[in-house]
């Protein structure tokens, strides 16, 4: 049995709402049933009853909710415990970031601030996008840093959480350039479908280039034969030849440069402009509250 199924389950007991839980929990509703189901069978008993709605728990889902709520709560107060005996790393500031960040924002934003600043140790956890905002919500991390886009919105209550802009990114479509210096696949080609390297289902960047698609004037005729949730993979598939890929510009900056990589559109058609933000907890409401973050983020206010 895995937490993060008590961590559903408590938040299907709140909404009501298998679709809207699957929304909160950053996962497909298909995937998020299946992880309820996948309790059921450990609880050996039915914990939903499915034939209303809304949704309503049956008698022994009732008395699970409530266990799961204790469970929850002293695994959170043993993991508050164990950090605060951290003390050596009271100076270290520890990043949640969905792992396209990690390889291409971070760097460059995090040398970018050594020359401003005094002394900034960090600690890197890169991880995909619900398991990074699932970090700060549980207490384990100091901060976030995220895409944000209007369309997929991040599920953190502003009256919790709070947010600074830290810039933008560009998603657009890239191939592998010919020996003329043209890309080997265009978007909207005409004849057959053009192979594209698609995001695994469910992760962020995949909802990123959905909307995209929807965007164009005349959708394009593509065929997913390569997926997964790392746009660094994408770009390595996309290196090799093998299909089209929407890939962040700043990951292919040096493939843009040296002509390995080009665009596989004209300039404006099939690309999206996404924020990268970066989240912490409101300090009246913080639960670790640590000088060097506190510091870090009064330094990136004065520059907003």
């Amino acid at each position: 049995m895995e937490t993060k199924w008590l961590e559903d389950f408590v938040s299907l007991a709140e909404t009501r709402s298998f679709s809207r839980s699957a929304q909160l929990r950053h996962v497909t509703q298909p995937a998020f049933s299946r992880r309820i189901q996948a309790l059921e069978a450990w609880a050996g008993v039915d914990l939903v009853d499915r034939s209303s709605y809304p949704t309503r728990l049956t008698s022994a889902g009732e008395t699970l909710h409530g266990q799961s709520l204790e469970i929850l709560g002293a695994l959170q107060s043993a993991r508050n415990l164990m950090r605060s005996h951290r003390a050596s790393g009271q100076d270290v500031i520890e990043f949640a970031i969905p792992h396209t960040l990690a390889f291409t924002f971070f760097p460059h934003w995090l040398m970018g601030l050594r020359g401003r600043l005094d002394s900034v140790k960090t600690r890197l956890i890169a991880l995909n996008v619900h398991d990074a905002v699932l970090r700060l919500t549980e207490g384990g991390c100091d901060l976030l840093i995220a895409y944000h886009h209007a369309s997929q919105p991040l599920q953190l209550s502003p009256d919790r959480y709070e947010m600074l802009s830290l810039g933008h990114e560009v998603l657009a479509a890239f191939a592998k350039a010919d020996s003329q210096g043209q890309p080997l696949f265009r978007l909207g080609a005409l004849g057959s479908p053009t192979p594209l390297l698609g995001y695994a289902s469910g992760a962020y960047m995949g909802h990123m280039v959905e909307q995209i698609i929807r965007q164009m004037v005349l959708a394009p005729s593509l065929e997913t034969i390569y997926e997964t949730d790392m746009a660094e993979g994408l770009k390595a598939m996309a290196l090799e030849g093998h299909g089209l890929a929407f890939l962040p510009a700043s990951s292919v900056r040096q493939e843009l440069k040296s002509g390995r990589l080009v665009s596989a559109a004209p300039t404006g058609v099939g690309e999206l402009t996404m924020e990268v933000r970066i989240y912490r907890e409101r300090p009246e409401l913080s639960r670790h509250k640590k000088a060097a973050a506190q510091a870090l983020w009064a330094f990136l206010q004065q520059g907003c």
